[in-house]
C-alpha cells in the first residue's frame, strides 16, 4: 500500500519554518529572563508561603537558606516550623527539593527528588492542647458564600493526585526522627535511619524507642501509573505499639500488613480504585470484642471502591478471604439528598467445615473443636434511609446442604436434654450451683407450669417461639428502626432461644465475641433439632432471673406469692412476665399493703388484651388479674413506704445494684438503711391522703407521662442487657 504524495508548495514551508522559528525564539527569550530572575522568584514565592501559614495557621516558618541548586531543584537549610504559643513542630538541617518541569507549565507540582539529611518532627500533647492543633485553625471562608455541591468522585481523583504527585522518583532520607511526648508520660520516637526510592524500589528501616523494634516500610512505588505495593512489618518479631494498646486499654499486633493500588481512574461517571489489603496473625484484645486474644491468622479483600457525585462504595466484585473461605462484600453510603446505608453479603455454597475454621483464633468459648460436615451459603441484606427508618430492610440466611455435626467442641449442645448444673453469674461472679432436674425442689416440669405464666411470657418476650428458627428478622428489623431514631441500643431482637443459649452455654461478658457465638449456636441448636422446642422452653422458665438471687419459675412463685407454679393466676403471671426484662427491681413495683401500684394498670390491660384476642385468655375489662396480685405477706415488711421515690432507670446499668434484702434475719439492716415502716393498714388517715392543687397537677401530668410511656411498653419488653 503506498500512501498518496501531498505537494506542499515552498512558500507555506518557508512561512511553517518563520513562525516556528519565532515561538522558540521567544520561548528562548522568556525563559532567559525567567532563568536570570528565578531566585528573586524563589524569594518572592517563599515569603508569599510564610506569610500564608502565619495568616491562616498561625505558623511561624524560617528558612535559613534557600536557592536552587540546579535547573528545577531547590535547596534549602535550617528550616523551622513553630506553631503560636506552642513547642517546635519540624526542625530540618538540610533538604533539596525538584520539580518535573513539563507537568509545571501545566500548572501541576510534581516532585522528581527529595534529600533530606537530618531532621526532626516533635509531637507534644499536653494536657487537652498539642502543637498539632493549628490543623483546625485555619481562616474560615465567609459564610455568605453560597456553598457549592462537591462531586466526591472528583474530590477523591483530586486528593489522591496531589499524594501521588508528591512521591519523587528519587527520594534519599536519613536520620529523620519523630518524636512523640504525651503529657510527659510516655514518649515514642521513631528514627528514620535510611529511606530511599530508586527506580520504584522503596526501601526503609526505622528503629521504634531507639532500638526496641526496627520497623519497615519496603515495597514498590508507581505514581505515574497509580500503582503501588507496600509491605510493613518488623525485624524477627510483631509489629506492636505499647503505647497505643495502653491508650485504646487494648491489644494490638501483627507480622505483616501489605496494601496494593492496581488503578485508579474513571469508570463512567464513578472514579473507581482498585486495590487488596492484607494481613498475617493479626491480634486483637479489647475487652468490648473478647475476654482474651483473638487472632486472625490470614486475612485479604480484593476490593474495588467506587466513588460517586454523592456516595461512596465497596463493590460487589470485591472478595474477603479468611483461609480458605470467601465471602462478597456491598458496602454504599449516600450523603444526599438523604443518609442511605447499605449492606449486602454473599458468601457461596463452601465447605461447612472451612467455613469453620476460617473464623478467627480465640472467637469461641464453646465450639472450639466443633467437627462438621456439607455446605452452607450465606447471604444477607441490609438497607436505611435515614428519611424513612421504619421502612427500614433486613434479610439475613444460612442455607446448610447435607450439614452433620461429626463431633462437638468444648460444650455439648445437646447437655440440657439431661438433668445439669447451672450456675448464674452477677457481675462476673458465680451466685450459685442451681439442678436443673427432678432432684431440685424448685425444679418445675413444663407441664406443670400455669398456662398463665406461660402465655403471658410468650406473649411479651418471643409470641412466635413455636414457630421460628432461633430469630425473628422482623423482630430485628424494628430494632434497627427503633435504635437509629432514638441514637441509642434501646431495644433488642433476642428470641427465648437466644437468652437460653446465653445464659446456659456463654460467659455473661457482653462482648462482640459471645454475641457471635450466641448467633451461630441458636442456629446450630435450631436448624439441626438438637432440642426440642418444650424442653428449651422448660429449660428457660427454670433458669431465668426473676429477682434479686431468684432464679427460675418455682423459686419465683414461692418468693412472691406463695404458691406453686401450677397455682398461678393470670395477673401473677402477666405480673411475672412484666418483671423478666428487669428482675431486680419486681419488689419496688408492690405498695405497702402488698398490691401492686397503680401505673402498671395500663400495662395489664395492654398484655391481657392481645393475649385475649390470641385466645389464650378470657377478654377482663377490670384489668385482668391487676387487683388480684398480692404479694405475700412476709416480704410486705421490706417494701419502701409509699411515699418514697426509685428512679428504677438507674438500674438498668452494669454497677452492681443496692442489695434488696428478702430474709427475715437482714430485716434489722433493712430497716437501718431505709427506716422502719408503719404497719400496712386498709384504711389510711386524712392527714396522709390531702395533696395541694400543685401536688395534684404534679400527679396528673405524671399519669399521662406514664400512660404514654406504657403504651409501648411491649416494645420495651424486648430489652436486653446483651
Amino acid at each position: 500500500m503506498h500512501l498518496p504524495k501531498i505537494n506542499i508548495p515552498k512558500k507555506y514551508l518557508k512561512i511553517g519554518a518563520w513562525v516556528l522559528g519565532g515561538f522558540l525564539l521567544l520561548f528562548i527569550i522568556l525563559g532567559s529572563i525567567a532563568y536570570s530572575k528565578r531566585e528573586a522568584l524563589l524569594q518572592k514565592m517563599i515569603a508569599k508561603a510564610i506569610a500564608k501559614a502565619d495568616a491562616d495557621y498561625g505558623l511561624k516558618v524560617n528558612i535559613g537558606e534557600a536557592g536552587f541548586s540546579g535547573l528545577s531543584t531547590v535547596h534549602m537549610k535550617n528550616i523551622f516550623v513553630v506553631p503560636k504559643d506552642r513547642d517546635t513542630l519540624i526542625k530540618i538541617n538540610d533538604i533539596t527539593v525538584g520539580v518535573k518541569l513539563f507537568p509545571l507549565i501545566a500548572g501541576n507540582v510534581k516532585l522528581s527528588q527529595i534529600i533530606l539529611n537530618t531532621g526532626k518532627v516533635n509531637v507534644v500533647f499536653k494536657d487537652s492542647l498539642s502543637n498539632l492543633d493549628f490543623f483546625l485553625k485555619r481562616k474560615k471562608k465567609d459564610s455568605t458564600e453560597p456553598k457549592s455541591k462537591v462531586d466526591l468522585g472528583d474530590l477523591a481523583h483530586n486528593l489522591l493526585n496531589q499524594l501521588l504527585y508528591k512521591i519523587p522518583d528519587d527520594l534519599q532520607i536519613k536520620d529523620l526522627l519523630i518524636s512523640v511526648n504525651d503529657n510527659d508520660t510516655a514518649h515514642l520516637t521513631f528514627l528514620t535511619t535510611r529511606a530511599t526510592i530508586d527506580d520504584g524500589d522503596l526501601s526503609s528501616t526505622i528503629l521504634v524507642n531507639t532500638n526496641a523494634a526496627t520497623w519497615h516500610v519496603n515495597g514498590k512505588v508507581m505514581p505515574g501509573k497509580k500503582r503501588f505495593d507496600i509491605v510493613f512489618f518488623a525485624d524477627k518479631m510483631k509489629v506492636e505499639l505499647p503505647y497505643l494498646n495502653r491508650k485504646l486499654n487494648a491489644k494490638f499486633s501483627f507480622d505483616t500488613i501489605r496494601t496494593e493500588m492496581k488503578n485508579a481512574d474513571y469508570s463512567g461517571d464513578d472514579f473507581k480504585i482498585e486495590g487488596s489489603w492484607s494481613v498475617k496473625n493479626l491480634l486483637i484484645n479489647h475487652s468490648k470484642i473478647a475476654a482474651n486474644d483473638i487472632v486472625i491468622p490470614d486475612a485479604k479483600i480484593n476490593a474495588d471502591v467506587l466513588i460517586g457525585p454523592n456516595f461512596i462504595a465497596l463493590d460487589s466484585s470485591s472478595t474477603v478471604f479468611l483461609k480458605k473461605a470467601e465471602i462478597h462484600p456491598y458496602l454504599k453510603y449516600t450523603l444526599s439528598p438523604d443518609k442511605i446505608y447499605e449492606v449486602k453479603l454473599s458468601a457461596p455454597e463452601q465447605d461447612a467445615q472451612e467455613v469453620l475454621n476460617s473464623f478467627p483464633q480465640g472467637l469461641f468459648e464453646s465450639l472450639d473443636g466443633l467437627k462438621v460436615s456439607g455446605k452452607v451459603k450465606y447471604d444477607l441484606a441490609f438497607y436505611l434511609d435515614s428519611s424513612q427508618p421504619d421502612s427500614v430492610k433486613f434479610y439475613s440466611g444460612l442455607t446448610p446442604t447435607n450439614f452433620k455435626i461429626l463431633k462437638w467442641g468444648k460444650t455439648n449442645l445437646q447437655k440440657i436434654n439431661k438433668d445439669f448444673v447451672y450456675t448464674p453469674y452477677e457481675y462476673g461472679k458465680p451466685m450459685r450451683n442451681i439442678v436443673i432436674g427432678p432432684s431440685n425442689p424448685n425444679y418445675t416440669p413444663l407441664s406443670e407450669i400455669s398456662s398463665n405464666f406461660k402465655n403471658a411470657i410468650l406473649t411479651s418476650e418471643d409470641p412466635s417461639f413455636f414457630s421460628h428458627k432461633g430469630f425473628v428478622q422482623e423482630s430485628i428489623r424494628k430494632s434497627f428502626a427503633v435504635n437509629f431514631k432514638e441514637k441509642k441500643f434501646v431495644r433488642g431482637g433476642s428470641t427465648i432461644s437466644m437468652q437460653l443459649v446465653k445464659n446456659v452455654f456463654l460467659s455473661r461478658q457482653k462482648t462482640l465475641a459471645r454475641k457471635a457465638e450466641e448467633i451461630l449456636i441458636v442456629w446450630l441448636i435450631e436448624n439441626n433439632d438438637l432440642i426440642s422446642k418444650n424442653r428449651m422452653l422448660e429449660v428457660y422458665f427454670n433458669i431465668i432471673e426473676m429477682g434479686q438471687n431468684v432464679y427460675g419459675i418455682g423459686e419465683a412463685t414461692r418468693h412472691y406469692f406463695g404458691k406453686t407454679p401450677a397455682e398461678l393466676n393470670i395477673g401473677e403471671g402477666i405480673f411475672l412476665a412484666n418483671i423478666v426484662p428487669r428482675p431486680k427491681i419486681a419488689l419496688y413495683k408492690f405498695r405497702g399493703d402488698g398490691g401492686l401500684k397503680d401505673y402498671l394498670f395500663n400495662y395489664f390491660k395492654y398484655l391481657g388484651n392481645i393475649m385475649a384476642r390470641r385466645g389464650l385468655t378470657s377478654p377482663d375489662t377490670s384489668g385482668y388479674g391487676f387487683y388480684n396480685v398480692r404479694l405475700r405477706e412476709g416480704l410486705r415488711q421490706y417494701l419502701l413506704p409509699d411515699s418514697a421515690t426509685i428512679d428504677t432507670t438507674a438500674f438498668d446499668g452494669d454497677d452492681p445494684l443496692p442489695a434488696i434484702n428478702t430474709q427475715p434475719e437482714s430485716k434489722n439492716l433493712f430497716d437501718r438503711l431505709f427506716g422502719t415502716p408503719g404497719k400496712d393498714t386498709v384504711s389510711r388517715s386524712r392527714a396522709d391522703t390531702i395533696k395541694t392543687k400543685k401536688q395534684l397537677r404534679q400527679d396528673k401530668r405524671e399519669e399521662r407521662r406514664r400512660e404514654k410511656e406504657l403504651q409501648k411498653i411491649l416494645e420495651s419488653q424486648k430489652k436486653k442487657n446483651e
